[in-house]
């Protein structure tokens, strides 16, 4: 029996070593970008999965969905909201209209922090982890019409927060790449 737990523990080890940055990526995105907040809920997500770690099939799935319901959790809390400014939106320094990439991952750090958790949530589950609507509402317990709804509303108030990213564009396409600015008030 030690065999196996020792086993389990050192699958735990590996996975957490090969997939914690990715999913703290995630986390983060999840919290507005605040990479502290980002980490504790991470942690707590790997804490739940270490006791279940001998039965889960699919690890990765199964702490990101952790991971979205502990979000789902913080939002619903029926403690008041702490509003957050992050000041104003910074004005394109290309010149014209036109503003580098790493400009826009910026500002649209600053820009996701300022919309609501579940916003917030509907949009990195859309775009940051490419999940269609069907699986979003089921991670998060609600129809396919709310995500729909929401995502149209949370893209519409992104736009107005950044106008860089205009009408034409479906929202914001960060790669499973994207590295996270963290963003402070």
């Amino acid at each position: 029996m030690d065999a196996v737990h020792d086993q389990g523990a050192e699958s735990f080890r590996e996975f957490v070593a090969g997939r914690s940055s990715a999913l703290l990526k995630t986390a983060v995105l999840l919290s507005g970008g605040d990479r502290h907040a980002g980490e504790d809920l991470l942690q707590n997500a790997l804490i739940k999965v270490a006791g279940r770690w001998n039965r889960v099939e699919d690890p990765e799935a199964y702490v990101r969905q952790v991971l979205y319901r502990q979000q789902i959790g913080r939002w619903r809390l029926k403690w008041p909201k702490r509003e957050v400014s992050y000041g104003e939106v910074p004005d394109s320094a290309g010149g014209e209209g036109s503003t580098s990439s790493a400009e826009l991952r910026v500002v649209v750090a600053e820009a996701l922090g300022r919309l609501t958790a579940r916003q917030r949530s509907v949009l990195v589950l859309r775009y940051f982890e490419d999940l269609p609507e069907a699986d979003v509402a089921r991670l998060l317990g609600c129809s396919v019409g709310t995500v729909r709804s929401t995502t149209h509303r949370s893209l519409a108030k992104l736009r107005g927060l950044v106008p860089e990213l205009g009408p034409g564009t479906a929202g914001p396409s960060p790669s499973r790449d994207y590295a996270p600015v963290e963003v402070r008030p």
